[in-house]
């Protein structure tokens, strides 16, 4: 607490260099790093619900993740295939 008052009453923030718009907290990097964290939260959970709450193994766990990627870039493969022979 005393070092904060003390880099406010000494004026020291005004040394100190603003953030780059790229890494402001509403860029599109911070933006996507963050859609990216909240994914792998998303697969931790599945993961804890797969093995605790269902009993699969941790081999099936990823197996399951494993074939749903593999599932996801099929359809997606296929969907710009058609798009892009219109």
């Amino acid at each position: 607490k005393a070092a904060f008052i003390n880099f406010i009453s000494d004026e020291e923030w005004k040394s100190i260099e603003p953030v780059s718009s790229w890494f402001g907290p509403s860029s599109f990097l911070m933006s996507s790093m963050s859609a990216l964290f909240k994914l792998s939260m998303w697969i931790r959970h599945g993961h804890g619900y797969l093995t605790e709450n269902l009993g699969i193994p941790v081999w099936g766990s990823y197996a399951v993740f494993g074939f749903a990627t593999l599932f996801l870039g099929m359809v997606l493969g296929l969907v710009s295939e058609a798009l892009g022979t219109e």
